[in-house]
C-alpha cells in the first residue's frame, strides 16, 4: 500500500487537477483505508499551525458522523453528498499539504502495523471513536484555542487507524485526553471569569 504522503504529493502537485477538487475526489486516494484516511485529510487542516477560517466547525461535523459511524460498528462511512460534492480550491488544498505533508512523513518513518486490535476490534474502534467524536465538538466551537490540539489528536488517531498502529493510535487519544483538558479549562475560564480549570484544581488542592 503506497504511503499517503506520496499519493497527495502525486495527486495533488505531479498530475494535472482542474481549478476545484471535492472530498469525494480525494477519497479515491483511500482504498480500504477509508475511516483512517478520513479523519487524517478532514483534521489535518485544523491541526496544523496554519491559519484555517471557515473549516474547523464543517469539518468537525463530518468528523462527528464518521465518529458516531465508528462507535457504531460501521465499516464503511456514509457523508452526505452535498458536503462530499462542495468544491474547494485547489491552490487551498495545495497550501494545507506544503504544510502537513512534512508532518505525515514524519509519522509513517515509525508507523507499522502493531498493537493492531486497538484499531480493528469493536472495543478498540468504539473507545477510539467515543474520543474522536468529543474533540469533533471541540473543533466545532467558535472559540480561539479549541481546534488545534483536538484536530491533533484527531490527525494522530486517525493515521494509527489508517496504519493499523495502535501505538500511534494510543499516542493520538493522550493528545486527545490533553484537548479535552484544553477545551475544558477555555470554557470554565469564560464562563467564571478568567479562572482555568487548573486555577480551579490548584485552589482545591491548596484546601
Amino acid at each position: 500500500m503506497a504511503r499517503l504522503s506520496n499519493e497527495l504529493q502525486r495527486h495533488f502537485f505531479e498530475e494535472e487537477r482542474p481549478e476545484k477538487v471535492t472530498l469525494a475526489d480525494i477519497l479515491l486516494l483511500a482504498g480500504e483505508r477509508i475511516f483512517g484516511f478520513l479523519l487524517v485529510i478532514l483534521s489535518l487542516p485544523s491541526a496544523l499551525p496554519v491559519p484555517a477560517p471557515g473549516y474547523s466547525t464543517p469539518f468537525g461535523v463530518l468528523i462527528f458522523l464518521l465518529a458516531v459511524q465508528l462507535i457504531a460498528g460501521a465499516k464503511s462511512p456514509w457523508l452526505p453528498q452535498k458536503m462530499m460534492n462542495h468544491p474547494i480550491e485547489l491552490q487551498t488544498v495545495q497550501k494545507f499539504l506544503k504544510a502537513g505533508i512534512p508532518w505525515l512523513k514524519r509519522i509513517e518513518a515509525i508507523a507499522r502495523p502493531r498493537l493492531s486490535y486497538i484499531c480493528t476490534t469493536l472495543a478498540g474502534r468504539v473507545t477510539i471513536g467515543i474520543a474522536i467524536a468529543l474533540m469533533a465538538i471541540s473543533m466545532m466551537i467558535p472559540i480561539p484555542g479549541t481546534n488545534t490540539l483536538p484536530a491533533m489528536g484527531i490527525f494522530v488517531t486517525g493515521f494509527g487507524l489508517l496504519e493499523d498502529d495502535g501505538a500511534i493510535s494510543l499516542g493520538g487519544l493522550v493528545l486527545c485526553v490533553m484537548g479535552a483538558i484544553l477545551t475544558t479549562s477555555i470554557l470554565m475560564a469564560l464562563a467564571w471569569g478568567g479562572s482555568s480549570l487548573l486555577d480551579i484544581i490548584k485552589t482545591w488542592l491548596g484546601r
